[in-house]
């Protein structure tokens, strides 16, 4: 996982290429051809597009340390990064980039179910790149509107695995219940895609064999009313009163702060935050059972005080 203190980068633009029908892919390299952080599969990277801090998945391969690739979908219903990669992202622009992180990554197993639905092909790339790189037992189900509209197939093919290509125009949805049918004892599932795909997955597969990166928070029902409580913030020297109704970023940026954020849903990592004392209550989508113990940070845009005093790095 990157420190949420890494520096950010000023990036160029070396290309943009056509995937599919409404996905580009776009190059970023360092100005001086220098090389930029490592990263490993599953990581993404934060975009900051005029105003707009968008997370977006690197399908590259690690082991070119020069360039980073993402891909972007032209999204006409998102909240407005899509359109401007697509609009006004040009080649020989410059683009303001984090460091990677990842919440993500590829664990070790004696094999791997890969499912992607549309641009949740993006971080199962590197995974299937780096599977057959280890040659690990590995098979791809890979979900979309069209054959036109499905990103980085004559990738995934030359990997030389056994990738099954699942055009809803074609073939309808994927057939699931074969795909995860008697999973062998350490095979892992790693699904990316949209929220009715995860939400089948999860009914599928056992909690301890899966492992998913979704694109929107899903519904949560909660039980009775948040209470509201302070929070120290030690670097700042202040004080936050979180009401009821709000969220600690909330209270962060009305007292001056500046915190990073984008999906304010807990699911992309940006407002992650160092816990300097005290018990979060972890209402992310992102941290994993161990990390949630371990309480070293939490996602400020949803999660807030379990008990007693909680002190932040902010």
């Amino acid at each position: 996982m990157t420190s949420p203190d890494e520096p950010l980068m000023d990036l160029l633009v070396r290309r943009m290429t056509w995937e599919a029908d409404g996905v580009l892919s776009v190059e970023l390299t360092h100005p001086d051809g220098g090389p930029l952080p490592s990263w490993e599969p599953g990581a993404h990277v934060d975009l900051h597009l005029d105003g707009l801090v968008r997370q977006y998945s690197l399908c590259s391969d690690p082991r070119t340390p020069r360039t980073y690739r993402v891909g972007v979908l032209n999204e006409p219903s998102s909240r407005g990064g899509s359109r401007h990669v697509h609009a006004r992202l040009r080649p020989g622009g410059r683009v303001t980039v984090s460091a990677p992180r990842n919440h993500f990554a590829l664990e070790d197993a004696a094999g791997y179910v890969f499912v992607a639905g549309g641009i949740g092909v993006t971080p199962i790339l590197a995974m299937a790149r780096e599977a057959a790189r280890r040659g690990a037992e590995w098979r791809m189900v890979y979900g979309g509107r069209s054959r036109s509209s499905m990103a980085f197939l004559d990738e995934l093919t030359a990997l030389g695995g056994d990738v099954t290509v699942v055009p809803h125009d074609e073939h309808g949805h994927i057939d699931l219940d074969a795909a995860l049918a008697g999973l062998p004892d350490g095979t892992l599932v790693y699904c990316c895609g949209p929220e009715a795909l995860l939400a089948a997955v999860e009914a599928r597969c056992p909690a301890e064999q899966l492992r998913v990166e979704r694109f929107a928070a899903p519904v949560v029902e909660r039980s009775g009313d948040d209470a509201a409580f302070e929070v120290e913030c030690r670097t700042s020297g202040l004080t936050l009163s979180v009401g009821a109704d709000m969220s600690i970023l909330d209270a962060a940026e009305s007292a001056g702060l500046d915190v990073v954020s984008s999906c304010r849903d807990g699911i992309c990592g940006s407002c992650e935050t160092r816990v300097l004392d005290g018990t979060p209550d972890h209402r992310d989508f992102l941290l994993s059972e161990a990390e949630r113990a371990a309480g070293a940070t939490m996602m400020i845009c949803v999660s807030r005080r379990a008990s007693g005093r909680l002190a932040l790095d902010l």
